[in-house]
């Protein structure tokens, strides 16, 4: 048993070594990027200071010597077609009614679709702003029917194990009223998928990484705009996130280790019988605060 001396060392001996984790727990909160402290604030800071620190550890240059992605950019003047007051309130409402008979389908029509079509529509994607103009994405469109039911099994395979023991009780539950499980056939049914990969980074002229800056956040303002092209375009596509299916499905599309797939959206004519959820969506006063 230890004695009243003894006692007074093993506290006191306790408190310098939680002090000692609380210091390391701080201290690895930060990290020097570049020369500068960039402290963790949010999730967001955190995503950057891994994309920083992968290409610090690929032995990039010092600070002193980084060559800019881009170089030298010349600017020029904005091309920008002033409207009256009237006319961009028309506009805003005009687009606003268009998006809103957007639907998600999960019955489509095997007619066929212009490829002219969806190439459009994917340029148009690619007009997204991205950090720096890293433009971090690569769409990946299938129209093979060998490779769509290679795709479906892959995600077949995994979704019925996500339904079954990974998704749990309360995620099914809240599904039920969209009538899904595992079983996917728009996967073959839709002429076309579209697979959206986000790039974690990409290569420079001299073989190094080159640093994709909010590359998530570009993604999906890049997602955003492909799926206001594809209904404006007289379409319909359903959002998916296949969970656990990455991997292979990057291994099956031959994309390399620096992608990662997002998001996947069959895209054609809906079914002659489709039906969707007769769904309300909230009113501007649930997501829109104002402050005049």
């Amino acid at each position: 048993m230890l004695n009243k001396i003894h006692w007074h060392y093993f506290v006191a001996g306790l408190f310098v070594y939680i002090a000692g984790k609380l210091l390391y727990f701080l201290y690895s909160n930060k990290t020097k990027v570049k020369g500068r402290n960039l402290v963790c604030a949010d999730e967001t800071t955190m995503d950057i200071r891994a994309e920083v620190k992968d290409v610090q550890e690929d032995g990039d240059d010092a600070e002193d010597d980084w060559i800019p992605s881009l170089g030298d950019v010349k600017h020029k003047q904005l091309e920008f077609n002033s409207l009256s007051e009237e006319e961009m309130v028309v506009r805003a409402k005009e687009y606003y009614k268009l998006l809103e008979g957007r639907r998600t389908v999960r019955s489509f029509s095997s007619r066929s679709v212009s490829k002219e079509v969806i190439r459009n529509i994917i340029k148009s994607a690619g007009t997204a702003p991205s950090g720096a103009h890293t433009e971090p994405w690569t769409y990946v469109v299938v129209s093979s029917a060998e490779i769509k039911e290679q795709i479906r099994y892959i995600i077949e395979e995994e979704e019925e194990i996500n339904y079954k023991k990974r998704m749990g009780k309360v995620w099914t539950g809240d599904l039920k009223p969209f009538r899904t499980n595992w079983i996917k056939p728009y996967l073959t049914e839709a002429p076309y998928l579209i697979l959206a990969f986000k790039q974690t980074h990409s290569l420079r002229a001299d073989g190094k990484k080159k640093m994709h800056y909010y590359s998530e956040q570009s993604l999906c303002i890049s997602v955003g705009l492909l799926i206001s092209a594809i209904h404006y375009a007289g379409l319909v596509s359903l959002t998916s996130t296949p969970l656990n299916c990455g991997p292979a499905l990057r291994s099956l599309l031959g994309r390399p280790m620096s992608e990662k797939l997002a998001i996947l959206l069959p895209v054609g004519y809906p079914h002659e019988d489709c039906e969707v959820p007769d769904l309300k969506r909230k009113p501007l006063d649930e997501i829109m605060v104002e402050f005049d």
